[in-house]
């Protein structure tokens, strides 16, 4: 039916040479509309929805609660996000701020290694790459730990979060210890690649070889250490503003801004007679890491769902055994759960966008239009690589999205281009890199959410003040990669 379809603009579904479907520029026009409004009105979930509603215009499918939304809301990968890294970090949140055991945590850290906002930002960047694991994981665990003490140093929110999202993705693309190479692997594990991927392993092992030229990666994660360090030297006017109001009035949020956490969940509201202790904390994070990390060891898939279950199960547990009562308890569970609705709702209509992008064919229109432009000039292809990836994760907001189309389209090219091990793997570099931007930094990427509600910031505000820094390293790794591939061409 899809095929059969025609826009109210009069324009017919198109098909590529590949085969495959896309509605020409109007593919774009969803997640360009939705990218607008958020910049100009700041409310999202506003943008999503007129998104998810153009979508349906375009395709003709206009009743998109049927179309799209049902069969999002109603999918497997929304259900998993609303289980785990909804419920699952609300009720953790939650807890904490009912039995005190984050700001127990907080002020212990702060007594004896952090005494500072410098030292604060440091901390963070630390557990960010300690919790290399990449992605929601990542963000969820680095922003829970560091929140109370990077709030009792008086760290702005939005600090706070560039540094929680520049160390996610990024870092997971640097420090392959995780599932990020074996599903790139599989993604190259191509016929039309034969000659250099024959196997699985080998697939996995350009994963590897490609980690030096992954330079957005290693420029992403160095800038965020030197703004931990107060060394950058550019970081924009919205984000010298909010360092400059942290310090002045020690207001952690603009003044305007809409925090992704509701205001309950950022003050402790501990029951009269309990006494919060640093086992509240270290049980409910320790079972969250060991279901996580441990697994890797031996071999073994990160046990995400379990991890992030029997934390907030633990941490229940505990605190009913240290003696509150059950129905405290439980009260710091649901007001942790409806603490985190507004993100409920903005990661939902993300996933429909998501599909609403799938279904114009968005990746596929933007690859047609760049392919005979870059087999005339080869050595820009690695910098326009970049920059596609870049462009497409930022409108649907998934690197993991973007790798499954760029990757078995892209590097077939470059392949074709040249067969050169060198000129292949600073492609695969690029591809690598592109993406993690958009993921790092769209304002409808699952990431960049949760990195603003685990930081308790604005979302809008995390987005505009963290963006001049990841254009900033984008930008130097574009120029890098069309460099390099010049004189690897002389």
């Amino acid at each position: 039916m899809l095929l059969l379809a025609f826009s109210v603009f009069g324009m017919p579904l198109q098909e590529d040479a590949a085969g495959s479907a896309h509605f020409g520029f109007l593919s774009l026009v969803p997640a360009l509309a939705t990218l607008f409004i958020c910049f100009y009105s700041r409310n999202v979930i506003l943008a999503l929805f007129v998104g998810v509603l153009l979508g349906g215009v375009i395709t003709g499918q206009y009743n998109i609660i049927d179309a799209y939304l049902i069969p999002s809301l109603g999918s497997t990968k929304y259900a998993q996000i609303l289980l785990v890294y909804l419920w699952a970090l609300g009720g953790l949140i939650g807890m904490w701020n009912k039995n005190g055991g984050a700001h127990y945590f907080a002020n212990y850290v702060a007594g004896n290694y952090v005494d500072s906002r410098r030292s604060a930002k440091l901390f963070t960047w630390i557990m960010g790459v300690i919790f290399h694991q990449g992605g929601t994981i990542s963000t969820v665990l680095t922003g829970t730990t560091v929140k109370p003490v990077a709030d009792r140093e008086k760290v702005s929110h939005e600090e706070l979060a560039y540094i929680v999202d520049s160390t996610a993705s990024p870092i997971a693309t640097v420090i392959p210890f995780n599932a990020w190479p074996a599903y790139i692997g599989g993604l190259i594990a191509l016929p039309s690649l034969a000659a250099i991927v024959s196997t699985p392993e080998e697939a996995i092992s350009w994963f590897f070889k490609a980690i030096p030229f992954n330079f957005y990666g290693w420029i992403a994660v160095t800038f965020t250490l030197l703004f931990a360090l107060d060394k950058m030297p550019f970081m924009g006017r919205k984000m010298r503003k909010a360092i400059e109001r942290a310090k002045t009035s020690g207001k952690l949020d603009a003044d305007d801004a809409q925090p992704m956490i509701a205001k309950e969940l950022n003050t402790t509201r501990v029951p009269e007679g309990y006494e919060p202790a640093m086992i509240d904390f270290l049980v409910p994070i320790g079972v969250l890491l060991g279901f996580s990390i441990i697994p890797l060891l031996f071999g073994q898939d990160p046990m995400i769902f379990v991890a992030f279950g029997m934390s907030v199960v633990s941490s229940m547990l505990v605190t009913r055994l240290r003696g509150m009562s059950l129905d405290d308890v439980f009260d710091g569970l649901v007001d942790g759960i409806k603490g985190v609705t507004v993100g409920a709702i903005i990661l939902g209509l993300a996933v429909t966008l998501a599909t609403v992008s799938e279904s114009l064919g968005t990746s596929q229109y933007v690859i047609e239009v760049t392919a005979g432009f870059l087999q005339k000039v080869p050595y820009v292809l690695p910098g326009v690589l970049m920059f596609i990836c870049m462009l497409i994760s930022f409108s649907i907001g998934s690197s993991w999205g973007t790798y499954a189309v760029m990757y078995p389209i892209a590097l077939p090219l470059a392949y074709t281009i040249s067969p050169d091990a060198f000129y292949f793997t600073l492609n695969f570099g690029a591809i690598l890199g592109g993406a993690v931007f958009g993921d790092q930094c769209s304002p409808i990427s699952d990431t960049t959410i949760l990195s603003a509600m685990a930081c308790g910031a604005d979302l809008m505000d995390h987005v505009l003040t963290q963006l001049p820094m990841a254009l900033m390293a984008a930008g130097i790794s574009s120029i890098l990669y069309i460099v390099i591939s010049y004189l690897h061409f002389l």
